[in-house]
């Protein structure tokens, strides 16, 4: 109970602070979100994964054992969220929300800094964590965009969507360098760092503003509770299975079981206001997803550390 306490205090309730920072701010000064959500896509959140991809090394096959669990992972998901919308009769529309809930994780602004404070020692974890966040967002714009538009967007459209993200090409240049040993050049190398080093405190600023404008009201509701379900403890106790059949041990196997309790990712609600479907719905299922997620995530970083810590 202790070292749970302890959990919660040093991990969590610094990223609730961060988010109740965010979510003041918002009340107060109306950030464009727009802009911020952009800072991160397209500044911060590559700087970040091109330095911790660089300064890590990960054996190539224990890479391709983490991706052959990610599908696995994914594809028993999809199949949970498809065999569940069917039993609580959902229309089209909330289907599809549905199964971006259970599907779709948070893996970027939350997972990436609970990531960088609990393996701040071992860069390994965090690297792990960028690898999960570069295959939720092929998950994101291929499966996610399928469930709302399948019958609007190309494949080929889906696939320009993907290839736009700068956090794929700063995986594959940070890879690359890393691969062949090229040093960074010091004046490159500081303003590298400086963006990184940023990328935590706004990430969950601006997670907290996007919270803050969600509305409470109609919270409660099967499709909610169940998709949270789905996500902070079906997801985490499949992850338990895979992780255990396929044989992960150490920093590994604890990365892996603790970002399978992370919320729903935020992808899933600003798609579905991108393209009208059941935005409300889905904006309320991050929210109670992330709310929620502040006793799952305590719990599964405690339970890992007792299984392979």
């Amino acid at each position: 109970m202790v070292y749970l306490s302890m959990v919660f205090f040093q991990v969590v309730a610094p990223i609730l602070i961060m988010l109740g920072i965010g979510a003041s701010l918002q009340l107060k000064f109306q950030f464009n979100l727009k802009a911020l959500s952009n800072l991160i896509t397209y500044c911060l959140m590559p700087a970040a994964v091109f330095i911790n991809i660089y300064e890590t090394k990960v054996n190539a096959g224990v890479l391709g054992h983490i991706i052959l669990y990610l599908l696995i992972f994914s594809v028993s998901l999809m199949l949970l969220g498809a065999i569940v919308s069917k039993l609580l009769k959902l229309n089209r529309n909330q289907a599809a929300i549905y199964k971006n809930s259970v599907v779709l994780i948070n893996s970027g602004n939350y997972g990436i800094p609970v990531s960088q404070m609990l393996f701040a020692a071992n860069p390994l974890g965090t690297s792990i964590q960028i690898i999960i966040v570069i295959f939720q967002n092929v998950i994101t714009y291929t499966y996610g965009l399928y469930n709302l538009i399948s019958s609007t967007k190309s494949g080929l459209d889906i696939l320009r969507s993907l290839l736009r993200l700068p956090i794929v090409h700063a995986l594959i240049v940070g890879a690359l360098m890393n691969i062949f040993n090229i040093g960074i050049p010091i004046f490159l190398r500081i303003p590298l760092d400086y963006l990184a080093n940023a990328f935590i405190s706004i990430a969950l600023i601006t997670l907290g503003a996007q919270l803050a404008q969600l509305d409470i009201k109609t919270i409660l509701n099967k499709v909610i509770l169940t998709s949270t379900i789905g996500r902070l403890v079906i997801g985490p106790v499949l992850a338990f299975g895979l992780i255990l059949l396929m044989g992960f041990d150490g920093v590994v196997a604890q990365s892996l079981f603790i970002a399978s309790a992370f919320p729903t990712s935020r992808n899933s609600s600003t798609l579905a206001l991108e393209y009208d479907v059941e935005a409300n719905l889905a904006a309320q299922i991050v929210l109670f997803s992330t709310v929620v997620s502040c006793i799952t995530v305590t719990i599964v970083i405690y339970l890992s550390n007792i299984l392979w810590g």
